[in-house]
């Protein structure tokens, strides 16, 4: 096991700057998630830890040693692609053993790290079989598999869960989790799904555009993300972010929307007089009520323990999740009203979120 340091670095791909001076630290045993919309970096990052890429400027280290110039074979860690990478002539034993035969392990030592992966994994009665005989779950697993038995010092995942059904995916983040806990191998983990990413990380890096929006655990990110990038980008559905004015009114300051409603200020934010602000609510923290935000209910969604209901305010769509049952009906008029102690405040124009 090693910490991963990321100073600094950059990439770009002829006159595109993919990558513009990433830092990112992650500590020994740490499960860390690179999340973003497609196209921010977050892959070609993964990449070049690996050596996959070369980097342009800047330092990436593994267990306190840079690695900038040192081969993929030589840097010590196991990657699970998107794809799998299976050897398709190759039975789940031999493409779990080959790494190691051409590291000239005895076999011995190969057949035990096999059993003991196929132990963790599930994989005993599979190691016979050829990968087109398996699932797209079971192929995973000997992906991952394949990557156990090397014991590197980190595991690298480049979105290994996109191939697979919605049920399965649970499943396997799941396991994955379960697996890190298990082995607690330095683990870096790209996805675009933040679901992905809350529910299995100790730490989130949110990309965009090459960039580091902001890092933190996965309630941080939630309960104080940095920008409107994070806050819309981490947790589902998005956070509603309705613009507005701040006013000074009897000694106090209140956010003033179009059509004439007042909504307090969130509890710890802050704004002048006169500022463009943003007023983020999450739908989990809307509530029906006698006062709020006057809204048209356009779209009702029963899911059983909840009720989604899509709402217009301003001519914007505003979603609220509305816990247990609702009698709300399409066309209906209501008051969705923020918890005050879970709202947030951000300044139109920069996108940061204003703290008191």
């Amino acid at each position: 096991m090693a910490a991963v340091t990321i100073k600094a670095v950059h990439k770009r791909f002829g006159s595109t700057h993919v990558i513009r001076g990433v830092d990112v630290d992650i500590a020994d045993g740490e499960f860390c998630v690179l999340v973003g919309p497609s196209g921010c970096g977050k892959s070609t990052l993964l990449r070049m830890i690996a050596g996959l890429e070369e980097i342009a400027e800047g330092e990436v280290s593994i267990g306190g040693a840079v690695v900038n110039r040192m081969p993929p074979k030589e840097r010590d860690i196991a990657m699970v692609f998107q794809n799998y990478a299976l050897y398709p002539h190759m039975t789940v034993r031999d493409n779990m053993s080959f790494a190691l035969m051409l590291a000239k392990q005895s076999k011995p030592e190969i057949a035990g790290r096999v059993k003991k992966a196929a132990d963790i994994l599930g994989l005993e009665p599979y190691l016979d079989r050829y990968p087109r005989q398996l699932s797209g779950g079971q192929r995973q697993r000997v992906a991952m598999g394949r990557a156990i038995v090397r014991d590197p010092q980190v595991f690298l995942f480049d979105e290994p869960l996109s191939n697979l059904d919605a049920k399965l995916r649970v499943q396997m983040r799941t396991e994955i989790k379960e697996l890190h806990q298990r082995l607690k191998t330095t683990s870096i983990y790209v996805t675009h799904d933040q679901i992905e990413a809350m529910t299995m990380a100790d730490k989130i890096v949110v990309m965009k555009d090459g960039l580091v929006e902001q890092t933190g655990d996965p309630l941080t990110l939630y309960d104080r993300p940095a920008n409107t990038f994070v806050a819309g980008f981490i947790g589902s559905p998005a956070m509603n972010l309705i613009p507005g004015t701040a006013r000074a009114s009897g000694g106090e300051v209140i956010v003033a929307f179009e059509g004439g409603t007042v909504l307090p200020l969130p509890r710890q934010a802050r704004a002048v007089d006169g500022q463009a602000v943003l007023y983020g609510i999450r739908p989990e923290h809307c509530s029906v009520s006698g006062s709020g935000l006057p809204s048209e209910v356009i779209v009702v969604e029963p899911t059983g323990a909840d009720t989604q209901l899509y709402c217009r305010f301003n001519g914007q769509e505003i979603t609220a999740t509305i816990k247990d049952r609702t009698d709300c009906r399409p066309a209906d008029r209501i008051h969705l009203a923020p918890d005050l102690g879970r709202a947030q405040l951000f300044d139109a124009a920069s996108g940061k979120r204003l703290v008191a």
